[in-house]
């Protein structure tokens, strides 16, 4: 029996994930729960500060269990973390975790905002946080999302008063809500909001609290709980055939680029919420008591409420189109409401249902994923009723040209109605996330058009009005344009139907780093956006750099070809370093933005514009040694920024950790968190210490204490610790000066530390063993000294290094001082080595 929940719940999984990107067809079960939540006039919004921050299990509890609609409200979106599932960090992580976020809400039924707070990285403190952040921006973020969702009950993951103790973010999430709560019912308080939303008073204020914050479950014991309300979480939803944990473990998930996969629970489980500000319900298991959640809190509401109550409790499983009728009746006064926000919230939710309960099935697809701007495309109109109901398809109308087609038509029972139009595509905007569309800072996204403030994504841009008369009701349900195909081994597929410039162009790599004063030749892949596409394309590029060419002609036949380039980058005498980007020329127009395409079957297809640029370093730095093995972890470029600098770096499998494959290597390097993730690499340590023994050198790079998959991490003892530096700019001392990693082949000094970013470094060792020396010495502001973020140890003829540097940070930032670093550590010890080791075929 237990083997067969967790195949049904692995079973749904899977689902979700291959239906990411299908249009949501409701089932019968799936009606009736809607009809549900359509009943309950409640809200609930969590905040915290990240994706994957937010408690499923609770979420899901207040949505599928109370009914309440419910969303979280995430500060930022997640943008400073590491990826365990591929390469993209950064602006792309964040348009990942995202849509993680978006697919963890399809599973659990909630909603997802945001603020325009950019994730920078772990801060330490709120004060930090707020120095990097614009308070006033982000508050005015939470504000606008508390007044425009209405939330009766605000839940915090945070505790607002443990600042200091944990990170940065998590706190001051909690403080901004706290805060919020008291601003958002005055209206001299960011007034301008007041033009698109009214003020709001939430009635109670909450912190989601459990045993972790206090320790231990036994402390938790202790703890007095008259100020506390408690939820059985683990309740059981016979619908579903899943219980409430069951539901939150499969939404939790679908954070995969975190490592959050992970079995369900089931059974009971208690959840608590504290309250902070607000009455106190009596009833320690209703978080709504005394607010009126039926159809009697709005003017109007109650003759509403006597139809829809009566197909709740007589709903039909059978043939759901039977109350099709009397949800008309019920839309038709949906409509006459005065109160605009219940309003529009529940003709939403009802169109919704009547479109189920129909069967209708009304898509608008393309036979192209994309299409550039001011040209036309035809969209494919496909019309299904799938019940005895007399609908007819009145007309479409296109948001793009403003183009109404009139067509009368009857829509019989299951008879399919196809046609095409051709839509002028009216717009000069491309399709990509409108967070990106403008150059961020550290602290802040800035998004020029106050309506998508707090949207988790852009809207679609081509939208169709189906006019629908059902039974004498004029009904309009729109439909983004989406474009469906098929693969022979996945079958059916959808993606979003993209707006794209006419030519894109991007570099072969995101820095290029020069050893010496040597020539490289780089490739310019420019791909069309549509058909015949001519121009030239150049390279900008710093003063004292030579590139050659100077400009390359541009012939592309077919759209979504490419064609590739190479430029020849010449560097000056002396270490210099700045950017090159390709310029498309185009009928006089140039076009700078790179096209970046994300495919993960767990969420849909993205399409990401950013400006297309890569940083180019002339870079005064020697080494030894040749072949690198690298041992591949949860995903980053060290082994293609070693390449830069001239290395041999052959990425190996756990499988492939031999005594015979090793001796070809100088070198093994262990990418980030690879002992977290990695089983088998438990197996090859006394392979891998013996490599170093016999003359190898090998650098690991940083891994969790949680979840470390080695009893033994290094040839002598070392413990991990959550220890670690976020301030980039943070003040290096030089423990050893002397000691050959600083010196030998590169001289390292303090300006090697210059033009860090994001970090020092993280999760430091706080203990090591008598044979480890510690290199640097380096610390947050008003905390101790710690001394491992670089240790180094002689074993045998070689040496084993551990190091919490980010190193996989700095590459990609082209930071010089990290290239010589590491090029010192690959080094240490080869200066009387054969160096003339060479790779068999």
């Amino acid at each position: 029996m237990k083997k067969s929940l967790l195949f049904l719940t692995l079973s749904l999984f899977f689902y979700l994930s291959t239906q990411a990107q299908q249009p949501k067809k409701l089932n019968a079960s799936q009606i009736y729960e809607a009809v549900e939540k359509l009943n309950f006039l409640g809200s609930v919004l969590y905040v915290a500060a990240h994706p994957d921050d937010e408690n499923t299990r609770l979420i899901s509890y207040m949505s599928n269990h109370v009914k309440a609609r419910t969303a979280y409200l995430s500060l930022t979106r997640g943008d400073g973390g590491q990826n365990l599932i591929g390469p993209e960090i950064r602006e792309l992580l964040g348009v990942m975790r995202t849509q993680e976020l978006l697919a963890a809400r399809n599973v659990d039924g909630g909603e997802q905002m945001f603020t325009r707070a950019n994730d920078f990285g772990y801060s330490k403190h709120p004060n930090e946080t707020l120095e990097i952040w614009d308070k006033d921006k982000v508050l005015n973020d939470v504000v606008w999302a508390i007044r425009k969702f209405k939330p009766d009950v605000i839940i915090n993951r945070f505790d607002h008063r443990r600042a200091g103790q944990t990170h940065g973010h998590h706190t001051t999430s909690a403080m901004l809500s706290m805060e919020a709560f008291d601003l958002v019912g005055d209206k001299s308080i960011y007034p301008e909001q007041l033009e698109k939303v009214g003020v709001w008073q939430p009635k109670r204020l909450f912190y989601n609290t459990s045993w972790w914050r206090y320790g231990s479950r036994e402390k938790f014991e202790e703890v007095d709980k008259s100020n506390m309300l408690n939820f059985d979480i683990g309740v059981y939803y016979p619908n579903k055939g899943l219980s409430n944990n069951e539901v939150a473990a499969i939404a939790s998930s679908q954070h995969l680029c975190q490592g959050f996969g992970r079995l369900s629970q089931r059974g009971t489980q208690q959840e608590y919420i504290e309250l902070l500000k607000g009455d106190m319900p009596k009833d320690k298991n209703n978080v709504f008591e005394g607010i009126d959640t039926s159809w009697n809190r709005i003017k109007g509401g109650q003759e509403i409420g006597n139809i829809l109550y009566n197909i709740q409790e007589n709903f039909n499983f059978k043939n759901p189109s039977s109350h099709i009728i009397d949800l008309l009746d019920a839309y038709k006064k949906i409509q006459l409401l005065e109160d605009e926000h219940w309003r529009a919230i529940k003709e939403k939710q009802i169109l919704k249902i009547i479109e189920a309960c129909a069967g209708l099935y009304l898509e608008a697809s393309t036979s192209s994923p994309t299409a550039t701007p001011n040209t036309s495309t035809q969209i494919n109109i496909e019309a299904l009723n799938r019940s005895n109901i007399n609908i007819e398809l009145t007309s479409v109308h296109f948001n793009m040209d403003k183009m109404t087609y009139a067509k009368e038509l009857n829509l019989l029972n299951n008879q399919k109605v196809t046609f095409t139009e051709t839509v002028d595509l009216k717009t000069n905007d491309y399709s990509t996330p409108y967070w990106l569309s403008e150059k961020a800072s550290l602290g802040m996204y800035k998004v020029t058009n106050k309506n998508l403030i707090g949207k988790p994504e852009t809207p679609r841009p081509v939208q169709v009005d189906f006019n629908l008369i059902i039974d004498e009701t004029p009904v309009t349900i729109t439909k983004s344009a989406v474009y469906r195909y098929s693969k022979p081994d996945k079958g059916e597929l959808y993606r979003p139907f993209e707006i794209v410039p006419e030519v894109t162009a991007s570099i072969s790599d995101k820095v290029f780093i020069f050893e010496n004063d040597q020539q490289k030749d780089i490739e310019i892949t420019v791909k069309a956006g549509k058909d015949n596409i001519e121009g030239y394309v150049s390279l900008c590029h710093p003063d004292d750099w030579n590139i050659y060419p100077e400009k390359q002609k541009v012939n592309i036949s077919n759209k979504g070809e490419s064609q590739t380039f190479v430029f020849t980058v010449i560097p000056p005498k002396n270490q210099s370093e700045g950017f090159i980007s390709p310029m498309v020329n185009v009928n006089g127009k140039e076009y700078t933005k790179e096209l970046i395409e994300i495919d993960y079957s767990h969420i849909p297809f993205q399409t990401v514009l950013l400006p297309s640029e890569s940083k180019i370093v002339r870079l005064d730095i020697q080494k030894k040694g040749e072949n690198i093995a690298y041992i591949e972890g949860a995903g980053d470029v060290v082994p293609e920024s070693l390449q830069q600098i001239g290395y041999n770096v052959v990425k190996i499998k756990t499988d492939e950790i031999t005594p015979e494959n090793l001796s070809r290597f100088d070198a093994v390097v262990v990418g980030i968190r690879a002992y977290n993730i990695l089983e088998d690499l438990k197996f090859k340590q006394d392979i891998l210490f013996n490599f170093v023994e016999q003359g190898g050198n090998m650098i690991v790079q940083y891994n969790t204490r949680h979840r470390l998959k080695v009893d033994k991490l290094a040839p002598f003892d070392l413990t991990l610790s959550r220890d670690r530096v976020t301030d980039e700019n943070a003040e290096v001392r030089l423990l050893n000066p002397n000691h050959e990693v600083l010196n030998y082949p590169n001289k390292i000094t303090l300006s090697d530390f210059e033009g860090w970013t994001q970090e020092r470094g993280l999760y430091f060792p706080n203990q090591w063993g008598n044979e480890f020396t510690p290199i640097l010495s380096l610390n947050d502001e008003g905390e101790t000294a710690k001394e491992g973020s670089l240790l180094v140890a002689k074993h045998g003829k070689g040496h084993y290094i551990y190091t919490g540097l980010s190193f996989f940070r700095e590459f990609p930032a082209g930071v010089s001082g990290a290239y010589r670093l590491f090029a010192n550590m690959l080094s240490i010890g080869k200066d009387n080595i054969n160096l003339d080791k060479k790779l068999n075929d």
